[in-house]
């Protein structure tokens, strides 16, 4: 199937646009795709597509690039479209999280028990569910016949939303699982010889085989935590830079000896309130930084995103060769292994986020789960009946399914009864007039007008 053409809304997050042109421009079996970008910020627009013409011409790769602002046009038959767009930026969302914070509910009303991780908006996430649904019906008219994958957080409400609203086929994509490699090298294994499989919902997935040279390798962990451990956090306090740096974590290792089984990638980032109660609770589990999701992880990594857009600025302009910045060679991101493999019908086994439909015995069929799966021409096809502990199940897996459905029903239905009963059951509310004063914050500023329609 050469030649495809792949749409990619919301192109201009460059940090993120950047590696799947990256990606596109080393993988030949793709060349002679059509590759159109999409943002509504002109600005940022033009410099995905700056960094993407550029990139091409340097290491001669054979794809034809343009941008639009129009998506309806991006969308004409289209064999894939990746959607990475965030509804209303990150600016928004700090917004929401501020007022939450004035009235007592640390980093917002959507940090709540397994959903810790801070752009990953669910209750308040109207605006990205409306973005996610109006591209779906431009699919279903534009290029019926194509895959929806999906990037933009929170993808397991997303892709849930999509599955059960639409007949689009989608497919929704996260690096979590990488965290196995973390596991590998603190371990001193050869990734290669190692077997992993991780499965659950999206920022929700637990090692549920892992094997070395042929023997299970459990063990392994085992004696690293009693023999190890204690020493690579003393260091690792010492010298963490890297709010990300949480794979072995105290807070992974507390989590394995409650549930059973080892945490694997954005896992580690969520948890009850255990682990999350304040700043001082998170530097206790997760390093000096507090992780990724605290008011000092998160704001290392906004920052950390706005020096990539300017490095990327600024090597446009003093026409620095893009290559010396990222090396042409494939990442470890699934989107374009997921396109070839479909586009080419070439069989591989990959991360994949789709609708359960028996992969994991006890969710419902129309629930997305995030599971290895193979991929080739035909599509996704899921190896069903895979288990997880009831201990899991009971406490992690039901009450992280029931948080989504609430959600979607708050987008799907509207009505303050459910932003209230969102917000009753929170261990950080006082009274119900306290749930009252913060739902009235959040929705009386200019930017949530149609929200709080919504929601009236």
């Amino acid at each position: 199937m050469p030649g495809v053409k792949i749409a990619i809304i919301g192109a201009g997050s460059v940090a993120w646009s950047a590696k799947i042109i990256r990606d596109l421009c080393v993988t030949p079996e793709l060349y002679g795709s059509r590759i159109v970008l999409v943002d509504i910020d002109r600005e940022r627009l033009d410099l995905a597509y700056g960094f993407a013409t550029r990139y091409a011409s340097e290491v001669k790769a054979d794809l034809k690039i343009e941008k639009t602002m129009d998506r309806r046009k991006a969308l004409v038959d289209a064999d894939f479209v990746v959607n990475m767009a965030m509804a209303m930026g990150h600016g928004y969302y700090e917004k929401m999280r501020m007022i939450s914070e004035k009235y007592g509910y640390y980093r917002g009303i959507n940090s709540v028990e397994w959903n810790m991780v801070s752009d990953y908006h669910t209750v308040w996430g109207y605006y990205q569910f409306k973005l996610v649904m109006s591209i779906v019906r431009d699919i279903e008219e534009a290029c019926p016949d194509a895959w929806l994958i999906e990037l933009a957080n929170p993808v397991f409400e997303i892709t849930t939303l999509v599955g059960r609203e639409s007949k689009v086929k989608v497919i929704g994509l996260c690096h979590g699982h990488l965290g196995c490699k973390d596991i590998a090298r603190v371990l001193g294994l050869n990734f290669e010889e190692a077997e992993f499989e991780a499965i659950g919902f999206n920022h929700t997935i637990w090692l549920t085989k892992f094997r070395y040279k042929g023997e299970d390798a459990y063990p392994l962990l085992d004696e690293w935590i009693e023999k190890n451990a204690e020493d690579y956090w003393r260091h690792w306090r010492r010298e963490q830079k890297d709010p990300f740096d949480v794979q072995m974590s105290p807070a992974a290792v507390d989590m394995y000896k409650v549930y059973g089984l080892f945490p694997v990638g954005d896992t580690v980032r969520n948890g009850t309130w255990k682990y999350h109660w304040n700043l001082e609770t998170k530097k206790k589990w997760f390093g000096p930084l507090g992780g990724p999701d605290s008011e000092i992880g998160w704001t290392i990594y906004l920052k950390g995103h706005i020096r990539e857009i300017e490095k990327i600025k600024d090597a446009l302009k003093k026409s620095l060769p893009l290559t010396s910045l990222y090396p042409p060679e494939r990442s470890d991101e699934e989107v374009v292994p997921v396109i070839n493999s479909i586009a080419n019908n070439e069989e591989s086994i990959r991360q994949v986020n789709v609708p359960n439909r028996g992969a994991i015995a006890g969710i419902p069929n129309d629930v997305t789960v995030e599971i290895p799966a193979r991929v080739d021409g035909g599509g996704v096809h899921r190896i069903t009946g895979k288990r997880l502990p009831e201990r899991i199940m009971k406490y992690v897996i039901y009450p992280r399914m029931m948080r989504m459905e609430w959600a979607l029903e708050a987008f799907l239905e509207g009505g303050r009864d459910l932003l209230f009963e969102w917000l009753i059951t929170d261990p950080r509310t006082k009274s119900p007039q306290h749930v009252d004063e913060v739902i009235n914050a959040l929705l009386s500023i200019p930017e949530n007008r149609e929200m709080a329609r919504h929601f009236n």
